[in-house]
């Protein structure tokens, strides 16, 4: 049997919470979610050039609740304000590394740099995990850049090599009460 209880406010009898249903039980409640929110992927390596920022190309999408990352040009535009977390990987083809070599991700926000993670070098393919809360209104717009500082050797982002080897990523979800 399927009730209803249809109030315009609850407020608690007594202490300082309220429970809704015992342990096991899931409870849905409508209008709250982590959306938007998206997952991107690049397909294939992407080659940098020497002290270079350069925007990745995603062109994959492993989900897009809102249709708010574009793969034409490579941007997430939330079209909700407010809080998002900003996360990804990105592995780096370094050819040649040197001790003083550094790999960069960099947030950028509307066109500028809005935080810059990098490391040394220690291996020929670096991997560097990012993530930034970011507050944007609705026409606000994220990008990913990297970049190498060597002078010899390749340099580039690993692609993935299939749908389910997700390497390189990039993704963002809303925050919910912050």
């Amino acid at each position: 049997m399927v009730s209803q209880i249809k109030v315009n406010e609850i407020i608690k009898q007594s202490g300082s919470s309220i429970t809704i249903g015992e342990s096991g039980d899931t409870v849905s409640i409508e209008g709250i979610a982590n959306t938007p929110a998206f997952e991107s992927y690049l397909s294939s390596d992407q080659t940098l050039s020497n002290d270079t920022s350069t925007k990745i190309t995603f062109d994959l999408e492993g989900f897009d609740t809102d249709s708010t990352f574009n793969t034409s040009n490579n941007r997430f535009t939330p079209a909700v304000s407010g809080k998002y977390y900003i996360y990804g990987r990105l592995i780096f083809n370094d050819g040649s590394v040197a001790n003083d070599d550094t790999h960069h991700v960099q947030i950028y926000k509307n066109g500028s740099r809005y935080a810059d993670i990098f490391t040394k070098a220690n291996s020929r393919d670096p991997i560097i995990t990012y993530n930034q809360i970011i507050d944007l209104d609705s026409d606000d717009y994220v990008e990913i850049y990297a970049k190498i500082n060597n002078s010899d050797g390749s340099r580039a982002i690993h692609g993935n090599s299939g749908t389910d080897n997700r390497f390189t990523m990039f993704g963002a979800y809303k925050l919910i009460g912050a």
